[in-house]
């Protein structure tokens, strides 16, 4: 793509990029206890990072506190935007400028073509075809061209989700996609009236690296594509898991990280922190930074602040005590709104959720409002009641779908009542304060109904702890018992939408979707979800978004007015 003064094209004049001031699957055993470390950091200047997570550590060339740090409000778990962690961990946040999507999403809401990537061509006809081809240019760290491999993976990925641990709705939209091994070009045909959100697929952090994952294993690209297309279980079996877990933070494989964008992944840290430098083979525009820092959530941003290291961070409250906006030197400042994405609980579909009107009970004791205010009072960002699934919360559109979704915000313990005696598991990733409240805020609405809510995030907290009906290698359908009934998790519902009227182009259709998926209850959705970020005065091109990519969405645009592109503030130099 382009630059532009704000790192991407596209950007309206009405939104403001930041520019440089004079002053100032499965559940895994032992998450959570790790996570708790990341609160307890000690002599920031002495971390080091490592190229791999086990084994002796090896120090890098400089340390931790001599770079660009930049705090997200989530854990670092993995690479892969489309595994079941992924989505639950929101790993977009790190891996769209590792695997960027073929449409980046905007700070205004507009998609933007990746333009290095990739050239799309829409045909008409009843099954909507969409040609791609991929610039000749377009290769991964390692010097391996980019190919249709890589994204007829994305899509088989998504298909075949019980076997590869995946979440990608919108590929079950997908007839078929033709591609020939290592070429450049190729087409995907939706299903007769699917694929209106086309520009969707392929989003963030979701395209990886085939070659290497196929040579974990020893297939060639020709045996990779016939397997992918053929669905091959058995040959795909040792494949699968590698594409699923291969891309761990926590037990980081260089071999697997090659990456499609402006930055690489140099090393993870022992608190979790991932050190990103430029991929000086990226075939588009190079990053402003040399390197940077991603802290996770837990890590003591104030150690960061007071180390003169963190310079960029997206926090959980809208006033964050280490940040004093008395203090005249004070360099940030805060910025605070409702964000883009929902927060939706996702259900199983087995155990107390097998069935519809199980489903539709539980819905009925959820009260809505008591959730946003829950959320709101943690957070300090007001945000509203949530009730559509298909469309974003601020979509305009959403006022022509109200007497569709208004009615599912009112409580209805008569309905509720169905589930009485049943106990509903929900997890989310912790601990979060936040979504605390909203779980408790849900027990305390659902327990006149008889509906007994436990907050079970010590137990599970991802896709892949549902309970849930899973499908075979011959299309056999079993129940795997999981620790939750419910995820509680954001959402971007143009990525999420997977019923047959999807391609919701006209109101008629999205009031179709809608009213399907009241229905069908695959989820509930809940509240906006809260947005604060904390951004250095000297940092310039930082964009607001909220999106799942967060405001690291351009990151490769932003700049520091220091010569070495990156360093710790002075903290004797005066401002």
């Amino acid at each position: 793509m382009t630059s532009t003064a704000s790192g991407i094209p596209g950007i309206g004049p009405g939104r403001r990029s930041r520019g440089r001031r004079d002053h100032g699957h499965h559940h895994r055993p032992g998450l959570r206890a790790g996570r708790a470390v990341l609160a307890v950091l000690t002599a920031l200047t002495l971390i080091t990072l490592t190229a791999c997570s086990t084994g002796p550590e090896e120090p890098s060339a400089t340390k931790t506190a001599e770079h660009f740090g930049y705090l997200v409000n989530a854990p670092l778990e993995t690479a892969n935007a489309a595994s079941n962690l992924g989505v639950s961990t929101n790993a977009q946040l790190l891996s769209g400028r590792l695997y960027p999507a073929v449409f980046v999403s905007g700070p205004a809401g507009q998609m933007i073509p990746n333009t290095d990537l990739v050239q799309t061509q829409v045909l008409p006809g009843a099954n909507r075809q969409v040609i791609y081809t991929l610039t000749e240019q377009a290769r991964y760290s390692d010097g391996t061209p980019i190919t249709c491999t890589d994204f007829l993976l994305h899509y088989k990925a998504g298909v075949m989700e019980d076997l590869f641990g995946s979440h990608l709705p919108l590929t079950h939209q997908i007839e078929r996609m033709d591609c020939l091994p290592g070429d450049k070009r190729f087409t995907v045909v939706f299903e007769e009236g699917e694929g209106g959100r086309w520009r969707h697929l392929f989003g963030p952090g979701t395209v990886l690296p085939s070659h290497v994952i196929a040579r974990q294993v020893g297939l060639s690209e020709e045996e990779l594509v016939t397997a992918l297309q053929n669905e091959d279980y058995a040959t795909l079996q040792e494949f699968a898991p590698i594409w699923r877990d291969g891309f761990s933070l926590r037990e980081f494989n260089p071999e697997l990280q090659v990456s499609s964008g402006p930055f690489i992944i140099d090393g993870v840290g022992e608190h979790g922190e991932v050190s990103l430098v430029r991929n000086e083979n990226y075939f588009g525009d190079q990053a402003n930074l040399r390197r940077l820092v991603m802290w996770p959530r837990g890590t003591d941003a104030a150690e960061l602040a007071d180390e003169g290291t963190l310079r960029v961070a997206d926090v959980p409250d809208a006033t964050p005590e280490w940040v004093n906006r008395d203090d005249p030197m004070n360099p940030y400042e805060i910025e605070s709104g409702v964000g883009d994405l929902t927060d939706f609980l996702l259900l199983g579909d087995a155990g107390v959720f097998s069935y519809p009107g199980a489903r539709q009970a539980f819905a009925a004791c959820v009260d809505q409002q008591a959730v946003a205010a829950a959320s709101s009072r943690v957070s300090g960002v007001e945000v509203p009641a949530v009730g559509v699934h298909s469309v974003t919360h601020d979509d305009p559109v959403r006022y022509q779908l109200a007497d569709i979704t208004d009615p599912h915000l009112a409580v209805d313990l008569e309905r509720a009542r169905a589930l009485a005696g049943t106990t509903v598991r929900i997890g989310y990733v912790g601990p979060n304060e936040r979504k605390a409240a909203m779980v408790e805020a849900i027990r305390a609405s659902c327990e006149p109904a008889g509906i007994t809510v436990v907050d079970a995030s010590t137990e599970g907290d991802a896709l892949g702890d549902l309970t849930r009906v899973t499908v075979g290698q011959w299309g056999q359908q079993q129940v795997q018992q999981g620790p939750l009934d419910a995820v509680l998790m954001a959402v971007d519902p143009m990525a999420e939408a997977d019923t047959a009227s999807a391609r919701a182009t006209t109101v008629e259709e999205l009031r179709a979707t809608e009213t399907e998926l009241w229905e069908r209850v695959p989820s509930i959705p809940l509240a906006a979800q809260p947005r604060t970020f904390v951004i250095d005065r000297e940092v310039g091109n930082v964009v607001v978004y909220t999106g799942l990519a967060g405001i690291g969405w351009n990151m490769d645009r932003w700049q520091v007015s220091s010569e070495d592109n990156g360093a710790a503030r002075d903290p004797e130099a005066t401002e």
